[in-house]
């Protein structure tokens, strides 16, 4: 690698460069193996059509978004740092995607879904990349794929099964509508500035149906939720509360869905969450 292209892709050189730092406020942790950013790259567009579109969250300082362009997607790449928009914006590497200056935590999803088939790349914050995921999986005309670098214990709760400690509903909201790949753990030393825990790049693909149809979807997710609101109580009285019901109709409802009056969330899977929903809904 010459000089000129080190400056490009190293983000410790590259901020140099522009005399910028990694701003606390962003949680910004770039990531410098680009090794990694191409079999993100890669993972994103696995059986995609040629030229893709592939919306970035988090473009820090270029890495996946070059590595996206390099396995020829069309990009569109968020980035909430006005500085690293300005560096990016002036990358001649660059110069086919998308640079916008967003907070992802705000961005139109649902204007830039409405132009087509779209995937999802990126190493999200840690302080606000469960919700970014949960958004994008629970919207209208999501995202086909999602690949994100997150936390290695968010990746955990993610893929986790019953009765495990990670088990939650976050674990059943992505499950319903998507499959989980854990593809490849990285540590801190990846990482300019080094975070002080694993992250984990995680491959979710959207289903062709759901994994279960409940009657009324909204009040499934609330059921989810709600079992899961009180976790050091059984699931009647946690419903109870979190719903806002009289506990004995939905101790009764429990009761036609076949499970035991002293069950808990954390061991009840998709389909029982169905069928819990669907006595509730009949009441």
């Amino acid at each position: 690698m010459d000089g000129d292209e080190r400056t490009t892709q190293h983000p410790r050189a590259l901020l140099d460069a522009w005399g910028l730092r990694p701003k606390k406020k962003f949680g910004q942790n770039f990531l410098m193996d680009g090794g990694s950013a191409r079999r993100i790259a890669r993972l994103a567009l696995e059986d995609a059509p040629p030229h893709a579109r592939v919306l970035e969250i988090g473009a820090g300082t270029g890495a996946l978004t070059h590595a996206l362009l390099a396995e020829g997607a069309s990009v569109t790449a968020l980035e909430i740092d006005p500085e690293l928009v300005s560096v990016l914006g002036n990358r001649d590497d660059l110069r086919e995607a998308a640079i916008v200056l967003a907070d992802a935590m705000a961005y139109d999803y649902a204007a830039y879904a409405a132009r087509g088939a779209w995937r999802v790349a990126g190493n999200l914050p840690y302080n606000v990349g469960t919700p970014i995921i949960v958004n994008l999986i629970e919207m209208e005309s999501g995202p086909d794929v999602i690949v994100a670098m997150i936390q290695k214990d968010v990746a955990d709760r993610l893929a986790a099964k019953p009765g495990t400690p990670a088990y939650g509903s976050l674990s059943i909201a992505v499950q319903y509508a998507m499959t989980v790949e854990r593809a490849f753990t990285l540590g801190p030393r990846a990482f300019y500035p080094a975070p002080k825990v694993d992250s984990t790049v995680v491959r979710l693909v959207r289903r062709a149906q759901p994994a279960v149809a409940p009657r009324d979807v909204a009040l499934f997710r609330k059921v989810v939720r709600g079992a899961f609101a009180y976790r050091r109580k059984t699931l009647a009285n946690s419903l109870a509360l979190a719903l806002g019901e009289d506990r004995a109709a939905v101790a009764a409802a429990i009761a036609a869905s076949g499970l035991a009056p002293e069950a808990r969330g954390e061991q009840l899977d998709l389909n029982d969450f169905c069928r819990l929903a669907d006595a509730l809904a009949e009441r």
